[in-house]
């Protein structure tokens, strides 16, 4: 039997956690991974893709063709990698030489020799002069209103002058155990400290000031621009799915505004200068208690529970499921900020789909209409793209403000060729759900398939991954990077040439070409350019690179872009799969070094890696460090983490800012396509001037 003969990549067992605390799994997804899969339909898994190909060719035995050395080939439109026994010359190919794995336990922001950090922004700060400053014991929903959000994750940093900027960041959830000395549990907490809680989500934008480039930024409490967006903002909801009966409420019979937004995990920065922020675990928020019995198909392929994870239906009815069921219906979108009006009205697009958005990244195609890629992040879930109906124009930032509120919605086919080629890669096919203003999956409305997005990509067909995360096209060579952070419920018979591990908890990269460049095209090629691991385990894999020169890694969650094209990955999840701290990592995609993944830097412990953001100029690093000391039975009497080592003797989540001691670009320069980037960055971060 040909079964017989396929060996799969060794992986240990892996807990049900995916490697993260209880606690991170209780208040980050509600428990997803103890929770059943979701996604009952029977369509193709990515790791299935890549069992085909196995199958018929066996390359996956010791001391045969492997797994990394297979994928080293390249396809069509991808960069071929280096022969694999060629070393690298010295250490410091990117002007600094990478940083061990850091223990799992140890409490510090560790960076290179020659390196310095400053936290920029952390929870309970003032947000602006007159603002309350944070009292631990004593929080109050009015004060937290006013500072700093919990659990920092996306960041942005925008220029608006030589030495001003605007950050802005989401906050994604909370840890009640660590914000009072009172709370034992979720459970325990008080009206207002759930009150707390609700405005302590969302998303932080603050002003920012230094004295040169070769300085540290600092808060500017007098910046007009300082907003906090949290559960009590008003939202206005666009797109073809606003105004429908669905998404009517007893508080707004209309369907077209909402309030609050929750669960910000990734985001982007538009061409035109906003944010985008993916609301990811919304499910876990809306108690399903005593749900109309017409829900259940919906409560069952989203995920809701009998109870709301932070209660919130206690104090609002809008979270119970049994009181306002289209509540639910106003979640789970991607939303809009415009950072540089504090007046503005945040936007939720419903245009580009209701599921668990880990964020959403928008370039604009050569012939001007706005791509914006999107993953969601959970097991056996799907990868979808946007396409805006109207083109952008240069400069009418009202105009383009409007571009994520019609378009056509895709969601994404693999397919693998097989292993006979000796590479882990394939083609693929972005499916319509939406074209032209038209539904195109038979028995569901517009409004329909945008509200119930997961149940019309299960029609239609589409490819399940292992947990989506961020999914960014790269600005200098215009390839689009797909982070799998794992999935501990993928048994040997799901694997496939796309997602090609059992049980795989380390997570890999899927690098995309679309068709001809064109970012509007509706197929690709894809392979993998890292599966993640230590890299003694034969099976992982670094674009073909020395693995005897490259770092270690495990859950790839976050990426963004430097001037060079590099591909920075964020981690969550290693204390629990190599029992490291999380980390930043930096691997070139193109050239000699493809594959030479680095480690520039780890967070403290119990904390995840978040942002990451690579300053316009060269000389700032920007990560979030999101739940420092977010460990089982850490408590503010038994802190973890101090970070950010403020004095106060508990852990505070907040964004920090790395930069090279005396100044100066964070990575060499070298050979650049730097006008590339320039245009490319202008659109992918406009300037707010």
């Amino acid at each position: 039997m040909r079964n017989e003969k396929r060996r799969f990549l060794p992986i240990l067992n892996q807990p049900l956690t995916g490697g993260r605390s209880a606690m991170t799994c209780k208040y980050r997804c509600a428990d997803q991974c103890s929770q059943p899969v979701p996604n009952p339909s029977d369509n193709a898994y990515f790791g299935d893709v890549v069992a085909e190909g196995a199958s018929r060719r066996s390359v996956l035995v010791a001391g045969g063709l492997g797994l990394a050395a297979a994928a080293a080939a390249g396809t069509a439109n991808m960069p071929s990698a280096r022969a694999a026994n060629v070393q690298a010359e010295g250490a410091e190919i990117l002007g600094f030489e990478g940083i061990a794995p850091t223990p799992a336990d140890v409490d510090a922001v560790k960076v290179p020799a020659g390196f310095e950090w400053n936290a920029t922004s952390y929870w309970g700060q003032p947000l602006k002069a007159g603002a309350p400053e944070l009292d631990f014991e004593n929080q109050t929903e009015a004060a937290q209103k006013e500072q700093v959000g919990y659990n920092a994750d996306f960041v942005t940093v925008i220029p608006t002058g030589d030495n001003t900027a605007i950050l802005g960041f989401n906050n994604e959830y909370v840890n009640p155990e660590l914000m009072w000395q009172s709370v034992a549990d979720g459970e325990d907490m008080t009206d207002e400290q759930i009150k707390v809680t609700m405005a302590a989500h969302g998303l932080t934008i603050i002003g920012l000031k230094r004295k040169d480039a070769d300085s540290f930024y600092e808060h500017d409490l007098s910046s007009p621009v300082n907003r906090r967006i949290h559960m009590h903002t008003e939202f206005a909801i666009s797109g073809p799915a606003a105004g429908h009966e669905l998404m009517k409420t007893s508080a707004d019979p209309t369907g077209t505004v909402a309030y609050g937004t929750n669960n910000n995990c990734a985001g982007g920065l538009t061409p035109w200068g906003t944010i985008i922020s993916g609301e990811e675990n919304w499910h876990g928020y809306f108690a399903s208690a005593g749900a109309p019995a017409e829900m259940a198909e919906e409560i069952e392929r989203y995920g809701m529970g009998e109870e709301g994870r932070f209660q919130w239906e206690k104090v609002e009815d809008r979270f119970s499921m049994a009181a306002e069921p289209n509540e639910t219906h106003r979640f789970g979108y991607i939303v809009e900020i415009d950072p540089a009006d504090p007046t503005s009205t945040p936007v939720k697009h419903t245009a580009l789909g209701r599921f668990k958005h880990e964020g959403g990244n928008t370039i604009i195609a050569a012939d001007g209409h706005a791509v914006t890629y999107m993953g969601d992040d959970e097991r056996f879930e799907y990868v979808y793209k946007f396409v805006s109906k109207d083109k952008y124009v240069e400069g009418d930032k009202k105009h383009n403000m409007t571009l994520l509120s019609e378009g056509d919605l895709y969601v994404a086919t693999f397919t693998g060729d097989g292993f006979e080629d000796g590479v882990c890669d394939g083609t693929g096919v972005w499916k319509p759900l939406v074209k032209d203003g038209k539904s195109m999956v038979d028995g569901m409305s517009v409004a329909e398939v945008l509200i119930f997005t997961r149940m019309a990509a299960d029609k239609v067909g589409a490819t399940k991954m292992d947990r989506p995360e961020d999914v960014e096209p790269n600005p200098v060579n215009g390839r689009i990077y797909a982070a799998m952070t794992n999935n501990s419920k993928r048994s040997p018979s799901e694997i496939d040439e796309p997602n090609p591990r059992a049980e795989n908890k380390h997570g890999h990269i899927v690098e995309i070409a679309e068709a001809g460049g064109d970012h509007t095209a509706t197929e690709f090629q894809w392979a993998l350019v890292l599966i993640a691991g230590d890299p003694n385990d034969p099976d992982t894999y670094f674009a073909g690179y020395d693995k005897s020169q490259v770092a270690p890694i495990s859950c790839p969650d976050n990426v963004a872009f430097d001037s060079k094209g590099n591909l920075w990955i964020a981690t969550d999840g290693m204390p629990g799969t190599l029992g490291h701290c999380d980390a930043l990592y930096i691997m070139p995609v193109d050239g000699e070094d493809r594959g030479k993944l680095q480690q520039f830097l780890s967070v403290p412990a119990g904390a995840e890696c978040c942002g990451p953001w690579i300053g316009y100029d060269g000389t700032s690093v920007f990560i979030a460090v999101q739940h420092p000391g977010e460990v089982d039975d850490a408590s503010p009497a038994n802190p973890v983490s101090k970070f950010p080592y403020d004095g106060l003797g508990q852990p505070r989540p907040g964004v920090v800012e790395v930069k090279r001691q005396g100044g100066g670009p964070v990575i060499d320069t070298g050979v650049t396509n730097s006008s590339a980037f320039t245009q490319a960055q202008a659109q992918v971060g406009g300037m707010l001037r």
